[in-house]
């Protein structure tokens, strides 16, 4: 193995690699303010953007969670990585040759990550081979039986396991690999022979991540001598965790985030169908249910300004189809986006609807979507006789706590008056059925948020100072006046000079944290690095870190650079002209002092300075 990357080179990537543009590959960002983007944080569950990232500083803070740090940070947690494998990573984003310590710059110092990655690229290649032999011609058949041509393939990089046990081991073993790298990728098992395919005799879909990294596979049984499920997935690795994955999110991407609408549909041959119909913004689960980790995914994609976004399901008509679409009905709520379903003619997936009726089918299918509320509804009407009056009223309690869980106030009358149609029963009747509903949701939701605190309260750890420190309450005028202060004087260094700085130091805030803070920034003058952000990191403790990063990641109330300068000038000569004020006050009261009275020259000193304080004032507020 190669020894450590040199620092040097560390440091080379980060100030090369644009941190928006790698952010971006996993959140939608737009523009907060001069220097600033936004978007829904990926490391917790949120509605509305409190995610910063600040491309020329190299850093992203989330004012929601906490969280926070530089592009390696982030690659990280993300992708799950150490920090070697992070830097590697991005040096081979942007081209960039490491030199390692112990004197090499080869592959051999790549992660196991990379080493899984590469071994699946070379699995994708050898797979897309094996499609066009003569053992291939029974995937081939397949696909074309389903409306895929050879364009189709090759555009979704589809290919073949042969049959034989270890064609793929040994086509990787040739190319260096160890039969214990193959098992941790999931494309191999261990034999005392020396390993055979995980994968043999299936078509193989490529699954990718965002970046477009080939991180697992998606494998469909193709003869009837194959014991195994219809479909196999690759299993967890240390690059693919199949509540996390979404197939087609790497064409997907860019449209759902341009459109802002997503489809999810519910197999491999789905997504192709739509994708080839037109329906660009179509992604599958891969062999697992639709979950909150998929939900976050794609969550942070739809932050649009314009129109509301949109997610559309579509569903099997069968019992399992129907289970799936009440669990994504009991979690819609989740989601940044309105929800909707759409269902083919005569129950046919997207796969089977093109085959049966072409591309325009498909998109006519997506484009009659219709509300999510309104299909769990009428599945729990579907379950009751409404041809008697006994069955209708017990639809309609059945149906009640849908409606009762519609968060929007506008829209829940609306069901009503829908819900009383279907029913055939009274408007008033029908809202009474869900008030009583609500009632009945806001014990239980009331209940449960009690459950949760005293579960809360048991788990949360000791609060350090400089934890407790973080904590400023902002509703206070003179906190939020000081925070502001902090924000100027750490995001615009331009905007005073060090005197200035020194001077509203001494002065000190009110706030423990923010005076903490305040004087690590003076100490920063001393301190050595390349930005002004990066000093006074280099002298801050780590318990104030989230503080700093909060106020270097808040986005000021500008939008061009003239009136960034016009604002942090401004609140730089607020500063000053409280501390000009304070030393008056000081010095106001050391003057009505008795022991000043009683020293004429004492005396004389404090009145001149309460004059030079009162005429530096004027001159700073330009009067």
């Amino acid at each position: 193995m190669a020894g450590k990357i040199r620092a040097s080179d560390i440091e080379e990537v980060k100030a090369r690699i644009n941190i928006a543009d790698v952010i971006g590959d996993y959140v939608q960002l737009r523009t907060a303010s001069v220097g600033s983007l936004k978007g829904l944080c990926p490391f917790h569950d949120e509605k509305s953007p409190s995610f910063n990232v600040r491309p020329s500083q190299g850093f992203y803070h989330c004012f929601g969670c906490g969280e926070g740090g530089d592009v390696y940070k982030f690659v990280q947690q993300l992708d799950g990585l150490n920090f070697t494998e992070a830097v590697e990573k991005l040096a081979g984003r942007i081209g960039f040759t490491l030199t390692y310590e112990a004197g090499s710059s080869n592959d051999s110092g790549a992660g196991v990550r990379n080493r899984i990655l590469e071994a699946n690229s070379l699995a994708a290649s050898f797979y897309a081979d094996q499609l066009v032999t003569e053992s291939g011609s029974t995937a081939r058949d397949f696909l074309l039986g389903r409306g895929f041509d050879q364009s189709a393939v090759e555009h979704f990089g589809i290919g073949f396991s042969p049959k034989g046990w270890s064609g793929l081991t040994d086509y990787l073993k040739a190319k260096g690999f160890g039969i214990d790298e193959l098992v941790l990728a999931g494309l191999a098992a261990q034999s005392e022979k020396g390993g055979y395919d995980k994968f043999r005799g299936r078509v193989m879909w490529p699954i990718k991540d965002v970046s477009g990294s080939v991180i697992g596979f998606g494998a469909r049984k193709l003869f009837e001598d194959d014991n195994g499920p219809k479909y196999l997935n690759t299993s967890d690795t240390p690059v693919y965790h199949k509540s996390q994955v979404l197939y087609g999110i790497d064409l997907a991407r860019k449209d759902i985030t341009k459109q802002q609408t997503v489809v999810v549909v519910e197999g491999y041959t789905d997504v192709m169908a739509c994708h080839l119909a037109g329906v660009t913004t179509a992604v599958a689960t891969c062999g697992t249910a639709f979950g909150d980790e998929h939900i976050r995914i794609l969550n942070r994609m739809l932050v649009g300004n314009s129109s509301p976004a949109q997610v559309i399901f579509t569903f099997d008509p069968d019992a399992a189809g129907q289970k799936a679409a009440m669990r994504a009905f009991e979690d819609s709520h989740k989601f940044a986006a309105q929800t909707f379903v759409a269902i083919g003619p005569n129950g046919l997936d997207p796969s089977d609807l093109r085959q049966a009726q072409g591309d325009e089918a498909v998109r006519l299918m997506v484009q009659n979507k219709r509300p999510l509320f309104e299909f769990a509804i009428r599945q729990k009407l579907a379950m009751f006789d409404l041809n008697s009056l006994e069955g209708r009223v017990a639809a309609a309690r059945a149906a009640a706590p849908v409606i009762a869980g519609i968060r929007d106030e506008a829209l829940r009358p609306a069901y009503v008056r829908e819900l009383a149609g279907w029913v055939s029963l009274p408007p008033d009747e029908v809202s009474r059925i869900i008030a009583d509903a609500q009632k009945v949701k806001r014990t239980n939701d009331v209940a449960k948020l009690r459950i949760d605190q005293a579960q809360s309260s048991d788990d949360l750890p000791p609060t350090t100072p400089e934890e407790g420190f973080a904590n400023v309450n902002l509703a206070d005028p003179i906190n939020l006046v000081e925070r502001q202060t902090l924000e100027v004087l750490v995001q615009c260094p331009q905007s005073f000079n060090q005197g200035q700085l020194q001077r509203i130091a001494a002065a000190g805030m009110s706030a423990a944290a923010h005076n903490a803070l305040l004087q690590c920034v003076v100490k920063a003058l001393s301190a050595d690095s390349q930005t002004w952000l990066g000093r006074i990191q280099s002298v801050i403790p780590g318990g104030l870190e989230p503080l700093l990063r909060a106020v270097a990641a808040k986005a000021l109330p500008v939008t061009t650079p003239a009136q960034l300068e016009a604002y942090s000038s401004g609140v730089i000569t607020k500063a000053l002209e409280r501390t000009l004020n304070r030393e008056k006050a000081e010095a106001l009261a050391e003057l009505r002092r008795g022991d000043a009275l009683s020293d004429p020259t004492h005396y004389r000193t404090l009145q001149q300075k309460l004059v030079d304080l009162e005429s530096e004032r004027r001159t700073l507020m330009g009067e």
